[in-house]
């Protein structure tokens, strides 16, 4: 895993920016909260009986990317990643041959496609998901920073009991 440089959201920025800013300020956050860590920890869940690893939380995070931007936003046909049908929750139940390397490439990978799938696009563009409704680019935005900021206080706790890490 690569050293995650994180900065802060601006504080006197346009909306668009503030937008852009938080998001990245929060997925940076979940990449520190991994940082330094090996394959088992990442692999080490918080509490029986929950699933909920750090290596999960960045597998689902690489699904809500996919889902939000990718299918939703930019509507690409592209199907999910580790979950289905047969198992709802599989971006959090791991094979051996499941890498935390893998899983990181492809997070990243889906943060940068759904930058380039928001980019020229206007915060008040709106799509339509299927059976779920209309949204703007600005609510994604909003539900991004709000999933990030949720799974973070997740990481916070599974991280400080993995070694004892704490931080913001």
């Amino acid at each position: 895993m690569t050293s995650t440089e994180r900065t802060d959201a601006p504080r006197t920025a346009d909306e668009r920016t503030s937008l852009e800013g938080w998001l990245d300020f929060h997925r940076a956050t979940l990449a520190l909260k991994c940082e330094g860590l090996d394959d088992r920890q990442l692999r080490e869940a918080s509490a029986p009986p929950s699933e909920l690893t750090l290596l999960g939380l960045v597998r689902h995070m690489a699904e809500v990317e996919r889902g939000w931007f990718r299918r939703a936003l930019a509507q690409e046909d592209t199907p999910p990643i580790w979950y289905g049908e047969e198992d709802p929750d599989g971006d959090f139940h791991f094979t051996d041959a499941d890498t935390a390397e893998d899983a990181f490439a492809i997070w990243r990978e889906e943060i940068a496609k759904a930058k380039e799938a928001a980019a020229g696009r206007s915060l008040d563009d709106v799509i339509t998901r299927p059976g779920r409704g209309d949204y703007n680019l600005r609510w994604i935005y909003l539900h991004m920073i709000e999933e990030y900021a949720r799974h973070n206080g997740h990481a916070d706790l599974i991280r400080e009991r993995i070694d004892g890490v704490i931080g913001d």
